[in-house]
């Protein structure tokens, strides 16, 4: 396996930082200062690296949606059926830990907000939503299929699922103290189960 450049290896320290700070401040309070703080390099670094803050945020959409993907297919290696890849999937993206990150909820969270206000972000955003809704769904077909369930109202289920995590990722990051433990993946699970269960035969 390659090696990262320094280039490389440095654009991922800055946009590691910009998580941090909007993790702990937002993204209005998370300046290029305080990203150079956090990251340990001089301000000029910061901009030699990205041209501006937007471009830093671009990258760190880019950074989480890969992020997410990865510990689905980790999580997911050992699964034998479609039902055990579904399963790993709900773990990949609302079970705590090895591999879980909560300062990522978070600035997930802070991402979905500011993709609402910036149009370059929206993009980025959008297309990572509308990937992982894809997966969603390719997920859930397969276990209807193997169940000879009919598939036909599948992406309203997918949406279901995915509009369920965003909300349980705002509720983490802004009241996760008031939250029962460990609530998310548990009600996933059984929102799925209740709906294949729902879906007529074939």
């Amino acid at each position: 396996m390659s090696r990262k450049s320094n280039t490389e290896q440095r654009r991922q320290e800055i946009v590691f930082a910009l998580l941090s700070v909007m993790a702990e401040q937002g993204y209005e309070k998370a300046t290029i200062l305080a990203i150079a703080k956090k990251a340990e390099l001089a301000p000029g670094l910061i901009h030699y690296h990205f041209k501006s803050k937007r471009e830093i945020l671009i990258a760190l959409v880019k950074f989480l949606a890969n992020l997410s993907r990865e510990r689905y297919e980790v999580l997911s290696a050992s699964a034998n059926t479609s039902q055990e890849k579904l399963t790993a999937y709900v773990q990949a993206r609302l079970s705590k830990g090895e591999g879980a990150m909560p300062e990522a909820v978070s600035a997930w969270v802070v991402i979905g907000a500011e993709a609402v206000r910036q149009s370059e972000v929206r993009a980025v955003f959008q297309a990572a939503i509308a990937a992982e809704l894809a997966l969603i769904q390719a997920l859930l077909t397969a276990c209807l299929q193997d169940q000879h369930k009919r598939t036909d109202g599948v992406a309203g289920l997918a949406a279901g699922l995915l509009a369920f995590m965003e909300g349980a990722f705002q509720l983490a990051s802004a009241a996760g103290d008031i939250m029962p433990q460990g609530y998310a993946a548990t009600t996933a699970r059984a929102f799925i189960e209740n709906s294949l269960a729902a879906q007529a035969s074939v």
